[in-house]
C-alpha cells in the first residue's frame, strides 16, 4: 500500500503556514542536492568588461583559478538618509554603488595569483617586460609582484558560476573593472600553507547566463529546487506520487529483499 505519510506543504502565504507540516517558501527535501556549494562554485579571470558571447566562447577568453581558499564580493550603495522641514518622517536618497572583493590563493610553483588574475593582458599580447617598472623576472614569467608596475594599472574581470549537485546553474556574475589595491603574503613558522591575499574594487557587478558551459545540455537534469519535479525518478526516491518505487504503478522496478531466515 502507498506510504500514509502526508507529503510536506509549502507555505507561501501566512495563510497556510503550519510550522510542523510545512517548509517556508519552497520544498527543502532535496536541498542537499539543489544548494550551493564551494566544490561547485568556478571562479574565472577574464577580460575587464564581459562580453555578450555563446557559452561555447567563454573558453577562449576566460581562465579557471584553481587553489582558490577563499573568494569575497560586497557590494555597497551608498545611501543618506534626509528629512524635509515640514515632515517628520524620513526619505533617503542614494548613489552609484560601488564594490570591493577580495581573493585568497595557494602560492605554489607556477602561475601566481597575480599572474593568474591578470591573465587578460596576457592573452592580449601585453609585454611585461616593457614597463619601466618591471613586473616579473625569469624566462617563462610566471610570478608577479610589484604593483608599482604599470601593469597593473590595467584592470581585470571575474567570473563566477554556482552550480548545484545536479549541475543545474544556480547563478552567476561577472564583476567588471577589478582595479588591485592591495596584495600581501604571509608566512608562519609551524604553518601548513602560505596563502597569496589580494584585495580590489570594481565597476559593477553584472548577472550573467553559464549556459552549458563545463556540461553537455543532456547531463543537466532540472529538477526544479523550487517545487516537485515532474521527473519520474525524482518523484519516486522522495514518494512525491503516493508510491514506492517497488510497489504497483511505481516507476521504478521491484527491489526484492530476501527475509528468509537463514
Amino acid at each position: 500500500m502507498a506510504n500514509p505519510t502526508p507529503f510536506p506543504n509549502v507555505a507561501r502565504d501566512a495563510a497556510t503556514w503550519k510550522f510542523q507540516q510545512s517548509y517556508v517558501e519552497r520544498l527543502m527535501d532535496h536541498n542537499a542536492l539543489t544548494a550551493a556549494h564551494p566544490d561547485d562554485t568556478l571562479i574565472l579571470a577574464g577580460p575587464p568588461r564581459h562580453l555578450n558571447v555563446t557559452a561555447g566562447a567563454l573558453a577562449s577568453y576566460l581562465l579557471p583559478l584553481g587553489m582558490m581558499q577563499q573568494l569575497q564580493i560586497t557590494q555597497q550603495l551608498p545611501t543618506t538618509p534626509m528629512q524635509a522641514i515640514g515632515s517628520g518622517r524620513i526619505f533617503y536618497v542614494s548613489g552609484k554603488a560601488q564594490g570591493t572583493g577580495s581573493v585568497a590563493r595557494l602560492f605554489v610553483n607556477g602561475r601566481n595569483l597575480l599572474r593568474a588574475l591578470y591573465t587578460n593582458a596576457v592573452t592580449a599580447g601585453v609585454d611585461v617586460t616593457k614597463f619601466d617598472d618591471a613586473a616579473s623576472t625569469g624566462a617563462k614569467h610566471q610570478y608577479w609582484a610589484n604593483l608599482d608596475s604599470e601593469l597593473f594599472k590595467i584592470p581585470f574581470g571575474l567570473a563566477v558560476f554556482f552550480r548545484d549537485k545536479i549541475h543545474d546553474e544556480i547563478g552567476a556574475f561577472y564583476v567588471e573593472l577589478c582595479c588591485l589595491n592591495t596584495w600581501a603574503v604571509a608566512v608562519g613558522a609551524g604553518q601548513t600553507m602560505i596563502l597569496e591575499n589580494v584585495n580590489f574594487m570594481f565597476d559593477r557587478l553584472v548577472p550573467i547566463s553559464t549556459g552549458a558551459f563545463g556540461a553537455a545540455p543532456d547531463t543537466y537534469n532540472n529538477y526544479a529546487p523550487t517545487a516537485p519535479s515532474n521527473s519520474a525518478v525524482f518523484q519516486a526516491v522522495f514518494n512525491q506520487n503516493g508510491v514506492q518505487p517497488n510497489e504497483p504503478g511505481g516507476p521504478g522496478g521491484a527491489d526484492v529483499i530476501d527475509n528468509t531466515p537463514r
